[in-house]
């Protein structure tokens, strides 16, 4: 904090820079997320802020991402089609989710997992980022074209006997909860049903089109009612405004494209008074506290959705920390994993505090941010103060962009965030597994797992799903790998160079077993399988444990397995530079010195070797 005021005019220059970039993808994906533009702008205000403040890269510019997004975009949905449609009902539920992930993330910084993100693998990495695209481009296009799925008459009414089903089940439900529902007496429940008006059953079948056509896999179905139903309007508009961010960054890219093609396509719009379609009113005026975060709060309601915000946390602090690096790489510094992980979970649950979306760094905004100039800290917290002076003076203003706009800004955040780096790959990588007469690279099987799973069925089982693969194929190459380079010699065979020189008439009756590589579960059965070559012959076998860094527990016991038979031949065992990691292991478990003693553990070959000569008789 000594160093916030080292570099006022590049800092300021920075983050109002990247503040003016964050406005528009602030507004669009408040939109997407299904909260409108408004939870947008205070999730950028907030996240930039109190994740620079407190945060551990100087320079990172924090808000709402696409990847964030949709994540969060499922995750609004899904609570308010639990509440009937009514975002309202369903807004404390939404906000404790981002309020709970915020303090997940907070929590993993705090007990120091933010060094561990890095052992994500890069093809999870990559087939989730290529989601995240498809996944922005495919709901997007529904708005770029002006079909929304509630709003459609003929569409909707192919709900409304499930919506009266619907209705009818939530009215039994209310009575039995309430203790009235008896076989012997309807009265009530028929009561109740007159009630009901074409409203509200209006209102249920357009909850059920929204969900039917919510996600990647719902927008595709709703394709074809969409092409039918084009207004040819916000299709030129969302067009439009592709055209200028591609074409104008052929001129300059020093202004931002996104908010040029916002400007210009806007002030179109509204002066030539074009039928358009708006984005939702923001409303003027200081942030204001949610407070129904705490007085309608539910455990009830929140439990389902614990395992959700700890994958929103895990998935902000990847996107935080992959932009962290990129931030580093660029300002020659080391940021503080643990320390980001930490500012981004309170800026994540004071954005849920003033009902605004979750973020993390933004990597676009990060760059224009030290583009500019900026050095410390204090650029994130101007950009957030940047987006609060913009959203008070120019709110009214801001509710008048059309919705058609903000769709084709999307559009462009979708095909850019894809990873065309892995994309392009694929051909090139080793085809290291075969499925029949199939053969495939196991990264690029990692890949579309993840990729399919997370576009059209669940981002957050998929990265799970596709981190459980990646840990399995990689213990099967450890596996493998353990395997083809251990071995075991008689001392007749080739050997290492300093085992030419062991005595012949000795070597009958000594051999030696190699471990190169790491003893764990996944190459157990290999290592058993090389000890039953150790004919009856042998007195003495030599362990040599140099290139053995590391041992699980799996390990430990197939260890003490091979050295009980041997034990039972009469075969003496002898280790050879046993390291530090194995040897604790086996000592815990009595290993040594129960089955070794440390006077059968050799510093080097040539010790051993001396022993030998002292303890093994001439067999010829």
């Amino acid at each position: 904090m000594k160093n916030l005021f080292t570099n006022v005019k590049g800092d300021a220059f920075g983050g109002i820079t990247a503040g003016i970039v964050a406005l528009p993808l602030a507004l669009a994906f408040g939109v997407s997320s299904g909260l409108g533009p408004t939870a947008g702008l205070y999730g950028a205000i907030f996240i930039s802020f109190f994740a620079a403040l407190f945060g551990g890269t100087n320079t990172q510019i924090s808000g709402p991402t696409a990847p964030m997004t949709a994540v969060s975009m499922i995750i609004i949905a899904g609570i308010i089609a639990a509440n009937e449609g009514d975002v309202s009902r369903a807004l404390p539920a939404i906000l404790s989710v981002f309020l709970l992930a915020g303090l997940f993330q907070i929590g993993l910084g705090v007990i120091g997992l933010g060094k561990y993100i890095r052992y994500i693998p890069y093809p999870v990495v990559s087939g989730f980022m290529t989601a995240i695209g498809l996944i922005i481009i495919l709901t997007q296009i529904l708005p770029s074209v002006g079909y929304y799925p509630k709003e459609d008459i003929e569409f909707v009414s192919k709900f409304r006997p499930k919506a009266e089903e619907i209705i009818l089940k939530n009215i039994l439900n209310e009575e039995a909860g309430e203790g009235i529902l008896v076989l012997e007496n309807f009265r009530e429940t028929i009561e109740r049903g007159n009630k009901i008006t074409a409203d509200d059953i209006l209102k249920e079948a357009q909850t059920l089109a929204a969900a039917e056509t919510s996600g990647a896999l719902g927008a595709i179905k709703a394709f074809p009612r969409a092409l039918q139903n084009i207004e040819w309007l916000e299709l030129l508009l969302a067009l439009g405004t592709i055209f200028i961010i591609y074409a104008f960054k052929r001129i300059t890219t020093k202004i931002p494209s996104t908010l040029v093609a916002l400007i210009i396509t806007s002030v179109i719009a509204v002066g030539f008074d074009l039928n358009y379609r708006t984005i939702q009113e923001i409303p003027a005026g200081i942030p204001q506290i949610k407070w129904e975060i705490f007085s309608e709060f539910s455990f009830s309601n929140l439990s389902p959705y614990i395992l959700t915000a700890l994958t929103l946390a895990l998935l902000g602090a990847i996107d935080s920390l992959l932009t962290s690096i990129v931030a580093d790489n660029m300002t020659k510094t080391q940021h503080n994993p643990n320390q980001e992980l930490i500012g981004q979970g309170i800026g994540n649950s004071i954005a849920a505090f003033f009902g605004g979306i979750p973020g993390a760094g933004a990597t676009i905004r990060t760059v224009v941010n030290i583009n500019a100039g900026a050095k410390t800290k204090l650029s994130g917290m101007i950009a957030g103060v940047m987006l609060l002076i913009i959203m008070l003076g120019l709110g009214p203003i801001a509710s008048k962009i059309p919705a058609a706009v903000l769709a084709g800004i999307l559009v462009t955040v979708g095909i850019g965030v894809m990873d065309y780096k892995g994309l392009k790959a694929i051909p090139y990588l080793p085809k290291d597994i075969k499925f029949g007469p199939i053969k495939i690279s196991s990264e690029v099987l990692i890949m579309l797992i993840v990729l399919l799973l997370s576009t059209f069925w669940n981002l957050i089982y998929a990265v799970g799903i596709g981190l459980i693969v990646a840990s399995l194929l990689f213990m099967k190459k450890i596996g493998d790998l353990t395997a083809e380079r251990s071995d075991i010699k008689t001392l007749k065979e080739e050997a290492w160079a300093d085992e030419k020189k062991f005595p012949k008439n000795l070597s009958e009756n000594v051999y030696i077993k190699h471990i190169k590589g790491p003893l764990f579960f996944g190459s157990t059965s290999d290592f058993k399988s090389l000890s039953q070559q150790i004919p009856n012959s042998a007195k003495i076998v030599i362990m040599r444990l140099g290139r053995m860094q590391y041992m699980d527990q799996s390990g430990l016991y197939a260890m003490e397995d091979m050295l009980q038979d041997l034990k039972n031949k009469n075969v003496e065992v002898v280790f050879v530079n046993l390291l530090k990691q194995p040897k604790y292991m086996m000592e815990r478990i009595d290993i040594i010195p129960d089955f070794i003693p440390e006077e059968r553990i050799f510093k080097s070959f040539t010790d051993c070797i001396s022993w030998i000569k002292e303890n093994l008789k001439d067999s010829n």
